[in-house]
């Protein structure tokens, strides 16, 4: 029997069933769609559970240090030397970006004057052109030591976690079938 107008759609018993047209009854805002349209891509990556981990890993070692403009390339290229995912290695370093650049580069800054037992006092009164030159290395160094610090202890959490995250959704896909 041939449905009326393409609303119903009858079953074996003869009874006719309305067809929704319509989109669900709980919308999903746009960032869940965005999430969700990530997680999809991520659970669908061609790549061995290693190799992505050590690409993000290498994002976001690079991520950590304050070469703006750069980050993505470095991550990249270390994924490459390390035969990291360079997909990931770039999304991860989305870590740093305009909402967290002071909050990450003060935290650097501060754990490398701690590994270097730098004094808390800086004081730019009555300082010569020069001191000022010096002092900017200083900071410079300084930054650069925690940078890598912290990119070292980010890099190392991030391929432990999204090393289990895969196998954890792996396993999950798994089940399913």
């Amino acid at each position: 029997m041939a449905a009326p107008n393409g609303d119903f759609d009858h079953n074996q018993s003869g009874q006719s069933s309305k067809r929704s047209h319509f989109p669900p009854r709980h919308k999903r805002t746009k960032i869940q769609r965005l999430l969700r349209y990530f997680y999809i891509r991520f659970i669908r990556l061609r790549s061995h559970p290693q190799a992505i981990a050590r690409g993000l890993a290498a994002g976001v070692f690079a991520g950590s240090y304050p070469f703006f403009g750069l980050q993505t390339i470095i991550g990249v290229a270390i994924a490459a030397a390390i035969r990291g995912n360079k997909i990931i290695a770039a999304a991860g370093t989305w870590i740093s970006n305009p909402l967290t650049y002071v909050p990450i580069y003060a935290f650097n800054y501060q754990v490398g004057r701690w590994l270097l037992r730098q004094s808390t006092e800086i004081s730019f009164a009555n300082s010569s052109p020069n001191e000022w030159m010096s002092l900017g290395l200083d900071i410079t160094v300084t930054l650069l030591i925690g940078s890598t610090v912290v990119g070292i202890t980010l890099a190392i959490i991030s391929y432990y976690g999204s090393l289990y995250l895969n196998h954890r959704l792996q396993s999950r896909q798994n089940k399913r079938y």
